[in-house]
């Protein structure tokens, strides 16, 4: 029989009861949410773009959107850490006014390769095409998959519009006219085009 002078949320009422476990645990998960993540959405430190960062042009957009298709984020991160030995192989490390044209973020975790968030302009537009059709040709010892169908394979230029569309929704700012050129942008280009139009611009508002 449970003692009538005991506390209302004694520990051993609470571990004792799965449902008032579950149910606290909630209210806490939610309070540290608000007040870790909440107050991210007015820093302009987090919402406000660093300065010389533009939106993607609709080949570099395309380009991003091949880098989705092919899942380069499993084996590629785009983040570099503020530690010594990561800015001094990639470059200033990364900060959060980089990313907010990025829906979604490419941040990552794994690197069975190198970080690619400061690779814009380290390389020449042949040496990715080389790369990305036969990676062994530039780098022997290289575990990377070929990807010989993106020379051939051709940008719809009737997917780019729609695409701007959609972000200039979630707040990236793409004018009308950008819109309007976008299927003319990318009209006649191949996806090995979009591609390194998008690598070579990784990093480039920072370095």
């Amino acid at each position: 029989m449970s003692d009538p002078g005991a506390p209302a949320f004694s520990h051993e009422r609470i571990e004792t009861n799965s449902v008032l476990m579950i149910a606290l645990i909630i209210v806490v998960l939610l309070f540290g949410g608000l007040v870790e993540i909440v107050p991210l959405f007015f820093q302009k430190s987090t919402t406000q773009p660093v300065a010389g960062l533009e939106p993607y042009s609709a080949l570099q957009l395309a380009g991003r959107d091949v880098y989705l298709r092919e899942g380069c984020y499993n084996c590629h991160s785009q983040m570099i850490r503020p530690l010594r030995a990561e800015t001094m192989r990639y470059g200033p490390y990364s900060v959060a006014g980089e990313f907010v044209y990025d829906h979604p973020f490419q941040w990552g975790s794994k690197r069975t390769g190198p970080d690619l968030h400061r690779v814009g302009g380290r390389y020449s537009d042949e040496w990715h095409r080389v790369h990305l059709l036969n990676p062994r040709d530039v780098v022997p010892e290289s575990n990377m998959p070929s990807y010989p169908w993106l020379a051939t394979a051709a940008v719809d230029p009737q997917q780019m519009a729609p695409r701007m569309k959609a972000l200039r929704m979630v707040g990236v700012p793409y004018t009308d006219v950008q819109i309007g050129g976008a299927a003319d942008a990318v009209k006649g280009r191949t996806e090995l085009d979009a591609l390194v139009a998008y690598l070579q611009v990784l990093g480039t508002a920072r370095k």
